[in-house]
């Protein structure tokens, strides 16, 4: 070709080569990486009891219909099903039950991880006050965006798994679940449910929630 043999062309080639390399590259950078790095929320902790964690950032937004955002002063929790006496929380109301933290590992089936300290209260705490049918095999959640997903029983109240309002000292943003999230420590992330609503204790052990009617296993133990 006639622009590759023009001598001024030649002699510049190598310097367009390197602006090439360096475009590219950085649109690899911007466009290529679905999670870019996030800066810290207000009063975020990234150490606890000699404990590196992640950023809440790394805890990515995997909603069915987008960040839900749930005003505070209406906002109920409901406890139902198998209980002796329902009960409707208010946000404040849950707070009052004994206050809990613990760091705790949340895996994706999409590949990634992170490791957070949440603080929160026990959703066996929760049960108790309603007067759950402890014979009863699975607990099922709900979620404002109409997410559900269900747990046994026994998981809950053995592994005291929390129902948590903090991550890294920072109260849950809307983006991450506010105002609870379920903390379903040893299971894949779709077990760990945002915007909470209700609690339903049920006998119907093979209820299926949202991802696993469309075929993720119900049992989400991890390997």
């Amino acid at each position: 070709m006639v622009i590759l043999e023009n001598p001024k062309f030649r002699k510049a080639l190598p310097y367009v080569v390197v602006v090439v390399v360096v475009v590219v590259f950085a649109a690899l950078l911007i466009v290529g990486s679905p999670h870019p790095p996030q800066t810290l929320y207000p009063s975020e902790v990234r150490n606890y009891q000699g404990e590196d964690l992640s950023l809440i950032a790394q805890v990515y937004e995997n909603a069915i219909a987008g960040t839900q955002f749930i005003d505070q002063a209406t906002y109920h929790l409901n406890i139902t099903g198998l209980v002796d006496s329902p009960l409707q929380l208010t946000y404040s109301d849950v707070l009052d039950f004994p206050r809990y933290q613990k760091v705790v590992t949340i895996y994706c089936v999409d590949g990634w991880s992170a490791k957070i300290l949440w603080e929160g209260v026990l959703v066996k705490d929760l049960l108790n006050a309603a007067g759950a049918h402890i014979s009863a095999p699975v607990v099922i959640f709900y979620a404002s965006d109409g997410y559900s997903t269900a747990l046994p029983l026994d998981y809950i109240i053995n592994n005291d798994i929390l129902l948590a309002y903090k991550m890294n000292n920072v109260t849950i943003p809307p983006e991450r679940g506010f105002p609870f999230e379920l903390v379903a420590e040893s299971q894949y992330g779709y077990k760990w449910i945002k915007w909470l609503t209700q609690i339903e204790v049920s006998d119907n052990a093979g209820y299926l929630g949202y991802w696993e009617r469309r075929g993720y296993p119900n049992n989400a133990t991890l390997r």
